[in-house]
């Protein structure tokens, strides 16, 4: 007889059933499409073979739109199947906001034929086709899939190690997966094929172009319109398309995955930069340089080479080898080295804006949010062990008052812990650990564990920004290291007069300026904080006549340090202010006969509109109410 313990806190007996028959005996089988079992989650029709805690998996939790989702692109596989006989499947899963498959389809499908096969999914799903578990051995899996002519399926089981595999069937269709599933088709109602891109078999530019659908998924059809909604904006605040139309950047065929940047882009780095400069000097920071180009030698010692050399560029300097560098800590290391470093002298803070470079596969390159060069705004805090934990809440302040208080994101925290391929002791990691949860915990920060997603140096906590349209970003990261110091051999004299190994700590908060800048045009679609505006007002002369006083004007802006153009086009005004408005300038200052003979300006506001006639003193108290993190 297993014993049960439900969720809802009620007990059961049963001496055989499903994991569906234990939810219905525990009173929680409504509304689930699966079943949690002692643990482990798995399919309704699964027969449970051991007793202890069991709760349902709804649609609306994490984990059931993740099960969701990936019924959901074996939904979409079946319908290929039947509207294009021949197909043969990659890799269906599931990610964050959807799931994709990528397919081998003849003759190929484009976005217009999106619809069809949404129509063929919605026809499937009515019919509540079951959808049934079946295990079989590896050998026999590899028959199955040998007979269906299917080539990618017979590769991946053919590297499995396990000698059982499951099979899911939903009617004439079949797929090599782990699961759990849905009970039937007709759980999975509420979804949207989005796109179709290519992929190469495996991520390998030396293998087939395969097809892959991306599709999304929900437990209903608000959140599923909601959802939409949110990527139509997405499209809207594309950073791509407004760096076009706002002149701010451009993306070269002669440098793919290296952005130019404009003038008017180059102001809004410039600033964010100035910003960051002023930051970390008040917060005790030094700020070094590094070379972009170093000995090969100092990427094994850091152990980048085991562990990242696949993602590094390479290059022969008399005949010795270098590596461009993908990451700013081992220069920074040298720079430690330079010199005999006291107790007295941490906690050290070193920051630095480096150039980092990364080579990219061509099929993830996209705008400035994944490049193959960017500005990394790094730090390593070399520290005792007694300052770190001071030293992580000082990270976790910085991050605070840019992400909140300067731009005004909402943002989580996530910790990440000893991941598979990790280096140094397990004592090690569970101090890092420790360090990390006791500085969450003691500032009362709300986090996320994740477990094995560290760096394979040490934990880190992640911090994730959510722009004005719920998307995510992970920009800031805080790791704690204590092997880079080991294999480096740092040191400083300790006031016992004997040498010690000091602890370090990386960290980013913009991240990649580059990608920040990225997040920003969408997260403002292109209306950036009058601090930070490429162009924070625009004189719009009325015409000709008054386009001398403009000029005076917009000198006497610019003697105030206001980035200021002035409009001369011969067009009439209201067209000087859509274009005005369409560059997205904060001020626009309208300049007419009143205006010139009383020595006035008549500005606009980007959404307040008209603020009325005023002398030149009264608008620079205007604009000296703008929000600056400039401002001394």
């Amino acid at each position: 007889m297993m014993r049960f313990t439900g969720s809802n806190g009620k007990q059961a007996e049963l001496a055989f059933g499903t994991a569906g028959d234990v939810l219905d005996a525990l009173g929680l089988k409504k509304g689930a499409i699966a079943a949690k079992i002692d643990g482990c989650a798995m399919d309704l029709s699964r027969v449970v073979e051991t007793d202890g805690e069991a709760a349902p998996i709804l649609p609306d939790s994490d984990e059931g739109l993740d099960i969701l989702r990936h019924s959901a692109a074996h939904l979409m596989a079946q319908a290929v199947a039947q509207m294009y006989p021949g197909t043969r499947y990659g890799v269906g899963p599931s990610i964050k906001d959807g799931f994709y498959y990528d397919m081998e389809i003849p003759g190929g499908i484009t976005e217009e034929d999106l619809p069809k096969i949404e129509k063929e999914m919605h026809r499937i799903a009515k019919r509540s086709v079951p959808v049934e578990r079946r295990a079989m051995t590896k050998a026999e899996a590899l028959e199955w899939f040998k007979e269906k002519n299917d080539p990618y399926k017979a590769e991946i089981i053919s590297e499995l190690e396990e000698e059982t595999v499951t099979l899911y069937i939903q009617g004439e269709y079949a797929d090599l997966c782990r699961g759990p599933h849905v009970p039937n088709t007709s759980c999975v109602r509420h979804f949207k094929l989005l796109s179709v891109a290519g992929a190469y078999w495996r991520g390998d530019e030396k293998n087939i172009m395969l097809t892959r659908v991306y599709g999304t998924a929900f437990g209903d059809e608000e959140s599923l319109a909601a959802y939409i909604h949110r990527m139509e904006e997405a499209k809207n605040r594309d950073h791509r398309r407004l760096g076009k139309e706002l002149d701010l950047f451009s993306l070269q065929g002669e440098g793919p995955g290296f952005p130019f940047f404009h003038p008017k882009g180059m102001v809004i780095l410039n600033n964010l930069i100035d910003f960051w400069k002023k930051e970390h000097t008040k917060r005790g920071y030094c700020e070094i340089r590094t070379p972009l180009i170093l000995e090969r030698s100092l990427w094994i010692q850091s152990g980048h080479w085991d562990h990242y050399r696949d993602n590094m560029y390479f290059t022969e300097i008399d005949e010795r080898p270098f590596a461009i560098k993908p990451m700013n800590c081992p220069g920074g290391m040298l720079v430690y080295k330079s010199q005999i470093r006291s107790y007295r002298d941490l906690p050290l803070r070193m920051a630095e804006l480096g150039v980092v470079h990364r080579h990219e596969r061509s099929g993830v390159l996209h705008g400035l949010m994944r490049v193959r060069c960017f500005t990394q705004d790094d730090a390593h805090l070399y520290c005792r062990p007694d300052q770190v934990k001071d030293e992580i809440k000082g990270i976790m302040d910085l991050c605070r008052f840019i992400y909140k208080d300067v731009f005004g994101f909402k943002y989580t925290m996530e910790l990440s812990t000893r991941p598979a391929n990790s280096m140094g002791s397990e004592d090690q990691w569970k101090i890092a650990e420790t360090a990390l949860q006791q500085a969450l915990e003691e500032t009362g920060s709300e986090y996320k564990l994740n477990p094995g997603d560290g760096a394979f140096y040490g934990p880190k906590i992640d911090f994730h920004l959510e722009d004005c349209i719920g998307r995510t970003w992970q920009c800031g990261t805080i790791q704690l290291d204590f092997q880079m110091p080991e294999k480096f051999d740092l040191k400083y004299i300790g006031a016992d007069g004997k040498e010690h190994r000091p602890v370090m700590l990386h960290r980013t908060v913009l991240g990649s300026l580059e990608r920040f800048f990225g997040i920003l045009i969408e997260n403002f679609a292109g209306a950036f904080p009058y601090w930070i505006a490429p162009v924070q007002a625009r004189v719009l002369p009325v015409a000709e006549d008054f386009v001398e006083y403009g000029k005076s004007v917009a000198q006497t802006l610019r003697s105030w340090g206001v980035r200021v153009e002035v409009d001369e086009r011969d067009e009439k005004l209201g067209k000087k202010i859509r274009d005005a408005q369409t560059q997205k300038v904060p001020y626009m200052i309208v300049i007419g006969e009143k205006e010139r003979e009383s020595g006035a300006v008549a500005p606009r506001e980007r959404t307040k509109g008209d603020l009325g006639s005023m002398s030149l003193e009264q608008f620079r108290a205007v604009l000296d109410e703008e929000f600056s993190p400039l401002k001394k």
